[in-house]
């Protein structure tokens, strides 16, 4: 059963492909239909118009519809990271916009923006303010990738 209150993203033509690899790179992910274009309908006919697939549970629909609007980093996905391990496989597979990348944030190669975030990241900055928050914030503000060594050194306050 699909959730009442799901993410779909526009690609022109490419959203058969990007859940392809979208489900590779996540464990527990699946393409769970393709809907395809008909006779007289604005795409060729059998074109993929919408793939609905589930990231690791969160489910998203990737729609082919055309040049007519393009994705920008005002909406993201966030992948939660248990480790630097983690971190790093996933921004190698999906970083594809160098000059889009700061904070943790990126850009695919289908314009998509990703935030790849270690786990521990989030639960302190769910924690309330503090100088120790404040330090790995502004260590954070400085980063491509984050690195976890190093926010966690800023939050110790620690060289």
């Amino acid at each position: 059963m699909k959730p009442r209150i799901h993410t779909c993203l526009w690609f022109d033509t490419q959203a058969e492909e990007a859940a392809r690899f979208y489900t590779a790179l996540f464990p527990n992910s699946r393409i769970t239909s393709v809907l395809h274009y008909g006779t007289g309908d604005p795409m060729p006919e059998g074109a993929a118009m919408l793939v609905t697939l589930e990231l690791d549970g969160h489910v998203l629909s990737l729609l082919n519809g055309g040049p007519h609007f393009t994705l920008s980093p005002a909406a993201s996905l966030v992948v939660s990271c248990a480790d630097q391990a983690e971190i790093d496989r996933c921004w190698a597979a999906l970083s594809a916009v160098p000059e889009a990348e700061m904070c943790g944030w990126l850009v695919d190669r289908w314009g998509v923006s990703w935030q790849i975030v270690p786990q521990r990241f989030m639960e302190r900055m769910e924690e309330p303010p503090s100088q120790a928050r404040q330090r790995m914030t502004i260590a954070m503000r400085q980063m491509r990738k984050l690195d976890i060594a190093a926010l966690e050194r800023a939050y110790a306050g620690t060289p």
